[in-house]
């Protein structure tokens, strides 16, 4: 199974990327997790954000390999646990699918793409940087396969 991030946003820090790389080449090719990034909207004096997120949302969903699960990253989606998301991810690899984790641009996601997800999926009620936001679905999908095969990374109780 692989997991994709596409996200919208390039030319990040470089921390974004390290942090995202150093989650992404623990899990092992049973599970991998794959970025493709989408070039932002151009953003200037003429346009609209609700034209922007358009924009944006045909290159993200445009980017999904056929036959993928699509979840899309949005703060109106339901919370997960980590035991959530491990009880999640142990679904998706039963089933084989492929998965792809939506991030939208900095006007978040068009109606469009919350409506082709068959979930939505909220980090946090708080306002993340989206580059951040990279960072932190790597670590939860290390931290789900971590709980699911019983290594030390993960010590709730």
């Amino acid at each position: 199974m692989n997991i994709y991030v596409i996200a919208v946003g390039q030319r990040l820090p470089r921390w974004i990327g390290e942090g995202y790389q150093e989650y992404a080449q623990r899990l092992p090719r049973q599970c991998s997790l794959s970025l493709v990034e989408i070039a932002p909207a151009r953003r200037g004096k003429s346009g609209h954000p609700t034209q922007w997120r358009q924009d944006e949302c045909r290159r993200l969903l445009a980017a999904v390999p056929p036959n993928s699960k699509v979840i899309a990253c949005d703060e109106r989606g339901q919370s997960w646990s980590t035991e959530e998301v491990a009880r999640r991810l142990q679904i998706w690899m039963n089933e084989g699918q492929d998965v792809v984790l939506l991030i939208g641009g900095p006007d978040g996601l068009a109606p469009l793409c919350l409506e082709q997800a068959t979930g939505l999926w909220s980090l946090s009620s708080l306002t993340l940087p989206h580059g951040l936001v990279r960072v932190i679905l790597a670590e939860q999908i290390y931290r789900a396969f971590s709980l699911l095969n019983r290594h030390p990374y993960h010590r709730a109780s």
